[in-house]
């Protein structure tokens, strides 16, 4: 975990060191152990370091190669680096440090923008190449590390700034950026609880995607824009060829096994973040068995409303394979005290109020180790989320009805469910008919979005103000974005372009994002073992049937693990790292619900319209409905506003 940032002026003029110093420092939490900068006429790189892999001064960045021509600052872990610098020197290539950075310089001089096929791990990095000018930035595979960037337009006739960092924040010191709310971008957030790639909440500035990466060259044109494409995609195959379970199941455990030894790498302390669900129980086995047993140390959240709570069944995990285990609890009032905390870091609005109990693990954690590994990624990769059974039922009931059947009966359906009453446990009865409703007539990734989605593209309408949805850039169908991603992709089944728009939207739109700043915000480092390329590669092979077959969510994964995890982990419902934020919201929470959308207040923004918010607030305060979602995404986008907003 680093921060990286620069500023690129195309006159060739002196960089602005004040600002350059104020962009990376605005990412010092990333990198608590140090502070680089190198600049040259017209270019700027700053970095901030958490030591991870060589931990001497030789590992310091940015970091340049044999002739000081090519220079790199870099944010994450290559996993291959070893063997990637042998065959570097093997070339002639002159190694300084053992750090994996180092890879990055040399291997550009080698290959140039094909290091991107040769690397594999997670990143963000920045390479300036003086010889040509020119500028080549990367984000890895699955999104696990971030890249901003903004071009900046100037007068008097001169190009425009090129500007980049780790966070939203590390640009907002460049004089000229443009920080009014996208109205576009606004609607998505309502419609994803996150803003997708390449939008960002604010009009002036961009993010890569996952597996993208930018050249500017500035050697051609001082005016050139920057040039994004896609380097890699998710391999699904034209077909899937048949395979068995437990042949699968081998495999799979293989690629785990492997995954997880390679994240072990470190010069510093590492543990496991354990939630006692299936795939960080997996992790914990894996690392257990390649540290020896008793020498892991796994950490866990817990609540004290049972519903959300899953401790019990962290130390049954923790039990198993005998971790120096500990654990921290949430309470409503730990909640209002880190709730500060949290909206300071997110420099851009997440609806997903699940980074609270995630930063709070994360500073519980960093007091005792420096890397975590965890399980992001298994629910994506292997149909865990409970919306893969909801769409198997979809298929099985409202898809095999004549269309004007199916809408009646949704119809009667909804008017029927009015009358339940309003749950605020985890996984209500309520909300999961709300929900199922909400998203069933819509098909392949578009009814997961609708199921998902905090306010549908139909409630926007009646949310937002007319000047936001007759602003400049606003779009009638916020979830289009999911179309143009199908289009693209290459999945070919139905049950793929589903897993392929969790992989490309909420993996890395929302749980990738949750993680890196909860864990930024401590300067501790979160490993992925089930984002590996080669696991994410074999998921995509595999047949739909043995992902989710028979029912049964994670089929070959539960079948890899059967044996190795108990029975009680394996065979237990889905959980996720829920908050009961419904519940807060009757009374601890209602005082700054009440605050941040007050009717006077929001009149004055002029994004939400006042009765409507007063309408979804009354409903829930008095139990008519559970509307923890849209209130919670309203709270977060104003908690935002007022923190980073263009006025901020």
């Amino acid at each position: 975990m680093c921060g990286i940032a620069g500023l690129l002026d195309p006159t060739f003029a002196a960089i602005d060191g004040a600002c350059l110093a104020r962009m990376t420092r605005a990412l010092a939490a990333r990198g608590p152990d140090g502070e680089g900068f190198w600049t040259a006429p017209g270019v700027g790189l700053g970095h901030r370091r958490l030591s991870v892999i060589d931990l001497s001064a030789a590992g310091t960045q940015p970091m340049g190669g044999e002739d000081g021509t090519v220079q790199v600052t870099f944010n994450g872990e290559i996993y291959n680096f070893a063997g990637l610098a042998d065959e570097l020197m093997g070339r002639g290539h002159h190694f300084r440090s053992r750090s994996d950075t180092e890879v990055l310089v040399h291997g550009y001089e080698e290959w140039g923008e094909g290091l991107l096929d040769r690397i594999d791990g997670m990143f963000a990095f920045a390479i300036w190449d003086s010889g040509r000018r020119r500028l080549f930035a990367a984000r890895d595979r699955m999104g696990k590390k971030p890249f901003y960037w903004a071009q900046i337009p100037r007068d008097g006739g001169r190009p425009p700034l090129f500007a980049f960092g780790s966070e939203l924040k590390a640009l907002f010191p460049v004089p000229g950026l443009d920080r009014r709310v996208d109205l576009a971008a606004l609607q998505r957030y309502l419609a994803f609880e996150y803003v997708p790639a390449p939008r960002t909440i604010i009009a002036g500035a961009h993010k890569l995607d996952a597996s993208e990466c930018l050249t500017l060259d500035l050697g051609v044109d001082p005016f050139a824009t920057p040039v994004v494409r896609r380097y890699w995609d998710l391999p699904f195959p034209e077909t899937h060829l048949p395979r068995s379970e437990p042949e699968a199941a081998e495999e799979l455990r293989g690629l785990l096994q492997r995954a997880v030894k390679r994240r072990l790498v470190s010069d510093v302390p590492l543990g496991v973040f354990l939630s006692g669900g299936i795939d960080s129980s997996a992790v914990v086995s894996m690392m257990a068995a390649a540290g020896g047993h008793g020498g892991v140390e796994t950490f866990s959240i817990g609540f004290p409303d049972a519903s959300f709570d899953e401790t019990t069944h962290a130390r049954l995990v923790a039990e198993r394979f005998g971790t120096e285990h500990r654990e921290e609890r949430l309470t409503p009032e730990s909640l209002l005290g880190i709730l500060p905390d949290v909206m300071t870091f997110m420099d851009e609005p997440l609806a997903d109020a699940s980074i609270i109990p995630m930063y709070l693990l994360a500073r519980f954690t960093r007091r005792h180790v420096t890397v975590a590994l965890g399980g992001d990624g298994g629910d994506e990769l292997f149909a865990g989320y409970p919306t893969f059974k909801a769409e198997q039922l979809a298929r099985d009931t409202y898809d095999r009805l004549p269309a004007p059947l199916g809408r009646l009966g949704a119809e009667m359906a909804r008017r029927l469910s009015q009358h339940l009453p309003a749950g605020t446990d985890y996984f209500s009865l309520d909300f999961k008919v709300h929900q199922f409703l909400r998203g069933i007539s819509g098909t392949g990734p578009r009814r997961h979005q609708r199921w998902m989605s905090s306010f549908l593209p139909e409630e926007q309408s009646v949310l937002l103000t007319d000047e936001v949805r007759r602003g400049p850039g606003a779009s009638a169908d916020p979830l289009a974005d999911l179309e143009v991603r199908a289009a693209q992709s290459r999945a070919r089944d139905g049950w793929d372009l589903i897993m392929d728009a969790y992989c490309r939207f909420y993996l890395t739109g929302d749980i990738n994002v949750k993680v890196d700043r909860a864990c930024g915000a401590v300067g501790l480092e979160a490993r992925a073992p089930f984002l590996d390329t080669d696991v994410v590669s074999f998921a995509c092979r595999l047949p739909p049937a043995l992902r989710m077959g028979g029912g049964i969510t994670k089929r070959v994964l539960k079948a890899a693990l059967r044996g190795h995890l108990p029975d009680e982990i394996l065979d237990r419902p889905k959980q996720g790292f829920g908050v009961p934020v419904a519940r807060w919201m009757k009374g601890e929470l209602l005082p700054l619900l009440r605050e941040e959308l007050h009717p006077d207040k929001l009149r004055r923004e002029g994004f939400f319209a006042p009765a409507e918010v007063s309408r979804i607030l009354e409903e829930h305060v008095r139990g008519q409905r559970d509307h923890r979602k849209q209130l919670w995404t309203l709270l977060v986008f104003e908690q935002w506003l007022r923190q980073h907003g263009p006025a901020a």
